[in-house]
């Protein structure tokens, strides 16, 4: 007799969504995303400061150095290119 081995209990990840940001008062933030580890490649070089992208528009939004709004969130600003988004 074989024995079979009981299959992995990985968690079904999500579909990553076009537009999703890391700032959970942003209407593209998705909380059951970030359970997971994702990596944003931006023109083939892997970003990992990255708060919040758009693949379908092209652009990615990073902050500035340490500069801070008036609320005291960091400064960010956008970079357009090829953005991919993957699950690591």
């Amino acid at each position: 007799m074989t024995e079979s081995t009981p299959p992995e209990s990985t968690p079904a990840r999500p579909p990553l969504p076009d537009h999703l940001s890391v700032d959970p008062r942003s209407p593209h933030h998705v909380a059951a995303i970030f359970e997971h580890d994702i990596g944003i490649r931006f023109n083939g070089k892997e970003r990992h400061d990255v708060e919040e992208y758009c693949v379908s528009e092209g652009w990615i939004k990073v902050p500035s150095g340490k500069t801070k709004d008036r609320k005291g969130n960091p400064l960010l600003i956008t970079l357009k290119g090829q953005v991919e988004a993957f699950y690591r």
